[in-house]
């Protein structure tokens, strides 16, 4: 009896039994977030384990550094902003939050705030080409974890997480069952992975993007205010990240829904006037601000990064319309074969659904019948894949607000067929992009260090074994225990996958890659030298070099990474001229019999080679 009595009192009361940590966790899932803790337990370590191992030092290593033109650019960007906003809030001795709500207080902290933060500078003039979303997170983590490549990746990472977290929740209230199956999904597409390592903007528009949208679905499903929110707080923030092409897509994509089902009062009633406020009181001070101390900010960014940017191909992005179909199969890899029949799945689930609408005699015993979300999902995938592939300019990042509809849709579609399973041919295929893609992975390293698209036979066999035996496991466990059990099978060859890449590889990434390793060796072989030049960026003009005609200069994404290991410009002798100080010269080896040319009169010596990117690396001393 007393230990019935002890059982019953509530816990916490005087004589009753705590729950104890874990208990109160449980409790905290099931209540709270309308999931168990299990659930999360598995949604957090699988996202945390794809979008930080190898990312940050804590966590398997900041393996690689900055790579690409963008990254740092983009994070050098950020850290003259941040130097700029300490310096101005230094010289007003004050903080973004005022010291007290005296005039002179709040006026300081008010300079504070806006000092630094308007307008995006590179080498000490302004960068107008994107909004300042990107920058101003950087600045954050800069602030908080020091200046460093992997703390500038951290916006995108970040974002990823919030989205994979959010989209989870969304699904676990609004449609259970495929919604852990949908965030794992999300969280390890191929395209996922890799941009939400990037110090880039393209995750901050694609996650706030998404959000607001399942936000909107949910306002439409049950006619709650509070979900509006989401679209607004978001989509503003999806607006700051890229400019207005976010509120583009968005109107776009819930046009198409509201027309295509001839429901207009839903486009009107989406009209909300807090939500509305919000979104200006969020995005028009930054847009005025930088346009009033920059009047050429709309000319640049307006006209010539937006409307030129889709419509010519003024910045060299050209590429076929049937492109983004490409980025498409390989970003959703390896669940490609399963994203693209759930999506063909929801397309027949639309059409009839809207046929339904006009003939309902056609719809009966449908198994779907009066449920719109394929069909919003649908629509949100497509248009902008539809829409980018008629611009001009195209770069694989513009279509990933459709990677998080299609997981969805899969995760989904997985839910409905457990019990009858996947049709064989399904299966067979899904398995063999799986181990298509453990094939490829495994052969990047050889790629990478020999520059061939045929590796040593060695390497290709067991690649190809590894391939294989990925494909059987997956084949053999789904028969063997059914479809609940295909996302872990397929996630473990992924996360080993990862390991291999940045742990047992990353170096090698870094060394053909980035420009860390080459800046730390200049530092290491002259510590004493500040200024770094190149001959010219790669593409200024070429040379003839064994009969072939290859850009002169080294490559823009070395130059970029270069300025931002070294926090200065790199000097270019075609564009600056040869400088009269001491300098570390970075040519390519293959134009170095051009020195006598380039530096007549002038006394160089040879530091390093740098082979893994065909570099070397001179000392020339200041001109007497």
């Amino acid at each position: 009896m007393t230990n019935a009595a002890t059982s019953d009192d509530a816990p916490g009361s005087p004589g009753g039994s705590s729950p104890g940590i874990w208990g109160g966790l449980r409790e905290f899932a099931n209540t709270r977030l309308g999931c168990t803790l299990w659930e999360m337990a598995v949604l957090l370590a699988v996202s945390g384990y794809f979008l930080l191992w190898g990312l940050v030092p804590y966590i398997g290593g900041a393996q690689l550094g900055l790579v690409g033109a963008d990254e740092p650019r983009y994070a050098q960007i950020a850290r003259e902003m941040l130097a700029a906003h300490s310096e101005d809030c230094h010289e007003v001795h004050a903080k973004v939050t005022p010291h007290s709500l005296r005039p002179k207080d709040v006026d300081a902290s008010y300079h504070c705030l806006m000092g630094g933060t308007v307008t995006p500078i590179l080498y000490g003039k302004p960068w107008l080409e994107k909004p300042a979303l990107y920058y101003w997170r950087a600045m954050g983590f800069f602030k908080e974890f020091g200046v460093s490549d992997w703390s500038a990746r951290l916006p995108s990472t970040s974002a990823t997480l919030a989205l994979i977290v959010l989209a989870f929740l969304h699904l676990r209230r609004f449609r259970p069952g495929g919604h852990l199956d949908a965030a794992l999904i999300m969280v390890s597409c191929v395209a996922m992975v890799a941009f939400a390592r990037g110090a880039s903007t393209d995750m901050q528009l694609a996650a706030p993007l998404s959000i607001g949208m399942l936000g909107w679905y949910a306002w439409y499903e049950t006619g709650k205010k509070f979900w509006l929110f989401d679209l607004y707080f978001f989509g503003a923030a999806a607006t700051l990240a890229k400019g207005p092409v976010a509120v583009f897509l968005m109107l776009g994509i819930l046009c198409l829904f509201c027309g295509l089902r001839r429901e207009w009062s839903a486009l009107r009633r989406t009209i909300w006037w807090p939500g509305l406020l919000l979104f200006l009181a969020m995005v028009l001070p930054w847009y005025i601000a930088v346009q009033r101390r920059n009047p050429t900010f709309y000319r640049e960014f307006f006209l010539e990064h937006n409307l030129e940017r889709f419509a010519t191909n003024k910045f060299q992005h050209h590429q076929p319309v049937y492109f983004y179909l490409v980025v498409l199969i390989l970003g959703l890899m390896p669940w490609t074969a399963l994203g693209f029949r759930a999506l063909v799945d929801a397309v027949g689930e639309s059409i009839a659904e809207w046929k339904a609408r006009y003939h309902p005699t056609r719809y009966v015993g449908h198994h779907r019948a009066g449920d719109a979300f394929p069909e919003f999902l649908v629509l949100w995938a497509l248009f902008p894949v539809v829409f980018f592939s008629f611009s001009g300019s195209k770069l694989p990042g513009y279509i990933l607000p459709s990677i998080p509809p299609l997981a969805i849709l899969t995760g989904d579609y997985l839910y409905r067929v457990r019990r009858v399973g996947l049709p064989d041919w399904l299966l067979n295929l899904h398995a063999a992009l799986a181990g298509f893609l453990t094939f490829v992975l495994l052969l990047c390293p050889q790629y990478m260090v020999y520059q061939k698209i045929v590796p040593a036979p060695k390497m290709f066999v067991w690649a190809a074994v590894m391939g294989i035996l990925t494909a059987l496991l997956i084949l053999f466990v789904v028969r063997r225990w059914g479809i609940t059990r295909i996302r872990l099978v397929t996630l473990i060859p992924l996360a080993g996958l990862l390991f291999f890449l940045m742990t047992m590889n990353g170096k090698l990434l870094d060394l053909n890659y980035s420009s860390r390793p080459l800046a730390r060796q200049i530092q290491l072989n002259a510590p004493g030298v500040e200024l770094v030049a190149v001959p010219d960026v790669a593409g200024a003009t070429d040379i003839k070099h064994d009969d072939e005609w290859m850009p002169y200069g080294v490559r823009r994404d070395l130059v970029y990474g270069l300025s931002f290991y070294r926090n200065q410009p790199i000097v270019s002798y075609g564009q600056d001229g040869v400088p009269d100080e001491e300098h570390v010269l970075v040519i390519p080896t293959r134009e170095a019999d051009r020195l006598p040319g380039l530096l007549p009169g002038r006394v160089y010596q040879q530091l390093f080679l740098y082979e893994t990117q065909g570099l070397s690396v001179y000392r020339v001393y200041a001109k007497s």
